[in-house]
């Protein structure tokens, strides 16, 4: 029987304990994942791809069917590449739909035979992004902790105190 893969992309800067729910709630539904983390320099990423790609890799245990790599093309052809049948993105709130929806029919249209699953987070997670979380750091890292895993927090208040 065929392995079911699912790639599971994004910038992840930083990777957040909302992220890790998604990725713990599609690792239960697919034989494999990829985390597929992309450089999108255009948004002034806090950590470069590689340290983003080892940040996330640290927190796997548990998920022996899970990894993690680099990518820079376009999601479908890195999907197509990593034999995936389907895309993973996480939502939010309804906030996030209209632009989810117009990128997974856009996907959709570029490689009509992979799927875009959206899955929720925990409650607890609704109103946390990556953005939201980059700017509470700024001026307070110690109040992020329930939202980013520790070896993140490290990280955010190493770069904080250089």
């Amino acid at each position: 029987m065929e392995q079911k893969t699912a790639i599971y992309p994004g910038t992840f800067d930083p990777v957040t304990n909302g992220h890790l729910d998604v990725l713990n709630r599609a690792a239960k539904l697919f034989d494999k994942i990829v985390v597929a983390v992309a450089p999108n320099l255009g948004k002034s990423p806090l950590f470069d791809v590689d340290t983003r790609v080892r940040l996330i890799s640290e927190n796997l245990k548990g998920m022996p069917n899970v990894s993690v790599c680099k990518f820079d093309d376009l999601t479908v052809d890195f999907a197509r590449q990593s034999n995936a049948i389907a895309i993973i993105r996480g939502l939010r709130a309804v906030s996030d739909f209209e632009f989810e929806f117009q990128l997974a029919q856009m996907n959709r249209h570029l490689a009509g035979d992979v799927e875009t699953i959206f899955l929720m987070p925990s409650h607890k997670y609704f109103y946390t992004s990556s953005t939201i979380i980059k700017q509470v750091a700024a001026y307070a890292p110690e109040r992020i902790g329930e939202f980013v895993p520790g070896n993140v927090l490290a990280e955010m208040r190493a770069r904080r105190c250089k």
